[in-house]
């Protein structure tokens, strides 16, 4: 005899869970499963990855104390695609069947197999289409000659690192250019390696001085 577990859930507290249990109460014996544990939410939004009787069925599970898991619904699990494929996903991996009731539905066969591949397949389409429409949108706004992604400082670049390097801490250089102590450190770190023209050209007489002075 396999060993079920039951999952139910619903969203707020004023809700019962008592038909979602029997239904799967039933269900479970109509398959001759043994139901060892039953786990429960009450008042939690499917939306929510971390759910109390969600995280301990799901360790459990990796303790191997069920082979079958048993829901009412898919959106008893959760309410993305995403998160559910991966609870399913993660379930399979374990070899643990999972069993929806009201769909119908069930890991465990071929059907039940190809029926979440073809989910798993249009959440792939609709993340691709979704990269896709960003990626078509920051093109248009480039043509566009709109500004995409962070604005440039409208400032004197060349004088912060200048006051910088003359000395002055961060929070002075930042008080002074009206600008944050993280874009001083960043107009910093561009500036490694390529220093300010003005300070090589003065660097660059100093030295020509001295060698004519010798």
């Amino acid at each position: 005899m396999k060993k079920a577990a039951i999952y139910v859930r619903v969203s707020t507290p004023d809700q019962h869970v008592e038909s979602q249990l029997y239904d799967l109460r039933e269900l479970a014996a109509q398959r001759g499963f043994e139901v060892v544990h039953e786990y429960e939410d009450r008042g939690v939004c499917g939306k929510k990855a971390r759910r109390p009787g969600l995280d301990l069925l799901m360790a459990d599970a990796r303790r191997k104390k069920f082979s079958v898991v048993l829901v009412a619904a898919f959106d008893r699990i959760a309410r993305s695609t995403r998160n559910f494929l991966q609870i399913v996903d993660e379930l399979d991996n374990m070899g643990i069947e999972f069993i929806s009731r009201r769909e119908g539905v069930a890991t465990g066969d071929a059907m039940g197999r190809l029926f979440v591949t073809i989910i798993s397949a249009i959440a792939e389409l609709e993340r691709s289409l979704v990269v896709e429409r960003v990626k078509s949108g920051m093109r248009r706004a480039k043509l566009e000659g709109r500004q995409i992604g962070r604005a440039r400082l409208d400032i004197d670049r060349e004088q912060v690192i200048t006051d910088r390097r003359s000395g002055m801490s961060l929070t002075q250089v930042a008080r002074k250019h009206s600008i944050s102590r993280a874009s001083v450190c960043r107009l910093m770190k561009e500036s490694n390696g390529n220093p300010i023209p003005g300070v090589v050209n003065a660097t660059v007489e100093l030295t020509q001085q001295a060698g004519a002075g010798q």
